[in-house]
């Protein structure tokens, strides 16, 4: 069965696909004030109400991890299944739902614990803060509690945030040629990058005027309003009426019938390819898939230890809250030098046209340079003595390097397996991404506790800053250890036979 294309008949080209990673974008863009919210809000508007610990909150963002992590392992199955458009609607869903349930925590734990059912927020509060004045003893039953109802809503909000990155992978791999989704992936996923920048000036100012429980309302509300929008915007690319025969030709390079493509055979493997399936426990027989998930384990703990903790250490170490002017900036700051990695994302593709690289090739000598940057991570607690901007230029500069692995090591998949079986073999890397973010933030928070416990000496540090200085180590070594793991499992680069 061969594979044919409309004929583009210098048709000018339209540019379809970069609405569709536009939306993409804007999806990054709520999900990731969705998980913005806890850490800006956590530490100076919930704890002091519900008595919360470092261990605590090590224990909701690492409950979160895990599920999010075993939820991607079936998540891109499902999206496969349903299709992108249907599958990006369950998502957003589910976790603009689970983003909402937070809202209420606290008024079901004023119910839990004193048996008074009050359905206002300041009320609820109230009467609470009374209740344990009245009774110290309430205090370890309202900490038990908020956390079991906190845990309940970050769970939801982990199961639907599952099947953002599989199902906008699977578009990108839908919408654009191998050349390019290096770059298109580095420009949705961008979107984190505004997220977090947002995040730090709007969360705190919506918690300090209206309390905590409208920040995570207002944010999971825009998630149905997204919703609406990719409802009409988003069609396959050839049932899509907007694309033109010129841009879907562009669009289906890679299948066309052009000199990578000179024999009969070769066509056949292609389509044969097209319309194959993977199972999700089949996926872990390739190599290329153990890549990619070593490729994410380290990393992305490394990432989702910056993204839930970076308020904490500018709190804890400097004693700038969220909600103060200095906190915002220097959160603000980390995530905007972190937008160079919207240029660093577009190294493959610069490798790969002037090189005449391989994809695989090309994202491998990109991400070795990504990799080094991390090693600024020593100097992070050393030169924090002289001023804590240092430490956020370092931390911002980390975040820039791992958004820009991160862009190019999604579309390793892409590279080597089938359109069909993306999200599937994505959703089963989750699960690595996801893994290391429970190590790196339950561990985080079981570490930061322990050393302010017994004053941890490490390094000239102590207390909580010598946990710091430990984790910070960790986080500079990982990118080239994953970094020398992919080159061992894949060496050169190979399509996956199905």
């Amino acid at each position: 069965m061969e594979i044919s294309l409309p004929k583009a008949n210098e048709q000018k080209m339209t540019n379809y696909r970069w609405i569709i990673c536009a939306m993409l974008f804007f999806a990054l863009v709520i999900n990731y004030l969705d998980r913005q919210v806890l850490s800006l809000t956590w530490k100076n508007f919930i704890a002091p109400e519900f008595h919360w610990t470092d261990a605590d909150y090590g224990i909701l963002t690492g409950v979160f991890s895990v599920v999010y992590a075993v939820a991607m392992l079936f998540a891109g199955k499902l999206v496969d299944k349903l299709g992108t458009k249907k599958g990006y609607i369950a998502a957003i869903v589910v976790w603009s739902t689970g983003a909402c349930l937070h809202t209420v925590c606290g008024i079901l734990t004023n119910g839990f614990v004193t048996g008074d059912w009050i359905w206002s927020f300041a009320g609820a509060r109230e009467h609470l803060e009374s209740s344990m004045q009245a009774v110290p003893a309430l205090a370890m039953s309202v900490t038990t509690v908020s956390v079991w109802l906190f845990l309940v809503a970050r769970i939801v909000l982990s199961l639907g945030e599952a099947g953002n990155f599989p199902c906008s992978i699977k578009a990108v791999a839908e919408y654009f040629p191998k050349k390019d989704r290096g770059f298109a992936t580095g420009v949705f996923n961008s979107g984190s990058q505004i997220g977090a920048l947002l995040a730090p000036f709007t969360i705190p100012l919506i918690a300090a005027h209206y309390g905590w429980e409208m920040s995570f309302f207002i944010i999971g509300v825009l998630g149905y309003l997204w919703m609406g929008v990719w409802l009409f915007v988003y069609h396959t690319p050839r049932e899509n009426k907007k694309v033109n025969a010129a841009e879907l030709a562009y669009i289906e390079q890679d299948n066309c019938e052009d000199a990578s493509l000179k024999s009969e055979s070769v066509k056949a493997e292609v389509e044969e390819n097209r319309e194959a399936r993977v199972g999700v426990f089949k996926a872990f027989t390739f190599r290329q898939t153990w890549a990619v998930i070593f490729g994410r384990f380290l990393p992305d703990s490394v990432w989702w230890f910056l993204l839930f903790w970076a308020p904490a250490f500018v709190d804890e170490v400097y004693g700038y809250g969220s909600s103060t002017t200095e906190g915002m900036l220097a959160v603000f700051t980390i995530y905007l030098i972190s937008m160079l990695s919207l240029g660093g994302s577009y190294l493959p593709t610069f490798f790969i046209n002037r090189n005449k690289l391989n994809p695989y090739s090309g994202r491998m000598k990109a991400m070795l340079i990504f990799a080094l940057f991390p090693l600024l991570g020593f100097g992070v607690m050393p030169l924090g003595r002289l001023s804590m901007w240092f430490p956020v230029i370092i931390i911002g500069i980390m975040a820039a390097a791992h958004q820009s692995w991160s862009a190019n090591v999604y579309n390793v998949v892409s590279d080597m397996f089938p359109k069909a079986v993306v999200a599937t073999v994505t959703g089963a890397a989750g699960l690595a991404s996801g893994l290391g973010s429970f190590m790196s933030n339950y561990g985080a928070g079981q570490l930061f506790t322990y050393a302010g416990d017994v004053n941890m000496q490490f390094m000239g540090f102590e207390g909580k800053q010598a946990g710091y200085m430990i984790v910070f180590i960790a986080a500079s070594l990982a990118y080239l250890l994953s970094w020398t793991l992919m080159k061992l499992l894949v060496p050169r680069y190979k399509l996956v036979k199905l």
